[in-house]
């Protein structure tokens, strides 16, 4: 009988903590929310900004948007690994930190496995294959002859090591053969700026950072590589078009908070980030940045990131790719 009571009790007192925490997740958020993420102006804080404002509407409480070093998103995914697991510290980080970085560095401070709580993908954007005008070259074949014509190769402008441009261009080198050398910046404003220079002859780069300047004539695009045309750059073909069906790659962002997180928390995290991801409005924003909408459930989106975590770590071992 002993054994029956102590059961019982048990069980109340998990129905009541149930009870509870639903009951939390129903009034979250009760004061302002906190979202670290990437460098001011970047697509993550682009984005991040217009999906916080919508959220704050919704929320009737401040969204603040927390803004790392262009180059750093890795400080800030580990500050957010650290931080109470409450809802009110969240994250919108990246490929390049919770699936290469694992994969590259020996050391981080965050574990993307066990440290979060995965709430929803949020975007998927391209990258542009881009060089300086000087390069005497209109497509991607006349590109790489003229690259493996250089006897010491030809400079590529990446915004950091492991970094999307970085992994870009790697997996360039692999499909092709063609020489690339890695001169790292810190962010992908300053990599933009030294092909837009001369001063490096190409680069990767997502699609915002550098179209305006191949629509200004001040850039040459000759790739997308993504699965398919961007459509606000129709007339430059996906590197499968141009004869290199070996060479996709998407760069992406999505939102997590603290491991141990109320599940019912999460669960009306995702559910509210996911249907403002699905306006029109946001779809626009994101087309605007070179981007298309992502959703789906925590558990989808865990899943995801094993999945490139594993990826990335095949490419790596692939190319040869190191962090310095």
């Amino acid at each position: 009988m002993r054994g029956m009571r102590d059961t019982t009790a048990v069980s109340l007192i998990a129905t009541i903590l149930f009870a509870a925490a639903s009951a939390s997740a129903q009034n979250y958020p009760t004061k302002s929310v906190r979202i670290i993420t990437g460098g001011a102006s970047t697509f993550h804080d682009i984005v991040t900004r217009q999906l916080g404002q919508r959220l704050s509407e919704r929320w009737g409480q401040p969204v603040v948007v927390d803004n790392q070093p262009a180059a750093a998103l890795t400080i800030g995914t580990g500050t957010a690994a650290r931080a109470a697991p409450d809802g009110y510290t969240l994250v919108m980080s990246d490929r390049s930190a919770l699936a290469v970085a694992p994969n590259l560095y020996k050391s981080l401070p965050y574990d993307p496995a066990k440290d979060f709580s995965p709430i929803t993908l949020a975007a998927l954007a391209p990258t542009m294959l881009v060089a300086h005008p000087s390069v005497p070259a209109s497509t991607l074949s006349e590109f790489l002859a003229y690259a493996k014509a250089q006897p010491r190769g030809i400079d590529f402008a990446t915004a950091g090591p492991g970094t999307n441009n970085h992994i870009a261009m790697e997996l360039l080198k692999h499909a092709t053969g063609v020489n690339a050398v890695a001169i790292h910046y810190k962010g992908g404003g300053a990599s933009s700026l030294a092909i837009l220079s001369g001063e490096v002859k190409a680069g990767f780069g997502l699609v915002p950072q550098v179209l305006p300047h191949v629509k200004a004539g001040k850039l040459k695009a000759y790739v997308v590589s993504g699965r398919k045309r961007f459509p606000g750059a129709p007339d430059v073909p996906t590197a499968a078009e141009a004869g290199f069906p070996g060479f996709e790659l998407e760069f992406w962002i999505g939102m997590l908070a603290p491991a141990h997180t109320p599940p019912a928390i999460v669960a009306k995290l995702n559910r509210d980030i996911g249907e403002i991801l699905q306006t029109p409005e946001m779809h626009s924003t994101l087309l605007a940045q070179g981007a298309e909408a992502a959703s789906g459930t925590p558990d989808e989106f865990a899943a995801f990131i094993n999945s490139e975590s594993a990826k990335m770590k095949s490419l790596i071992e692939l190319t040869g790719m190191r962090a310095d």
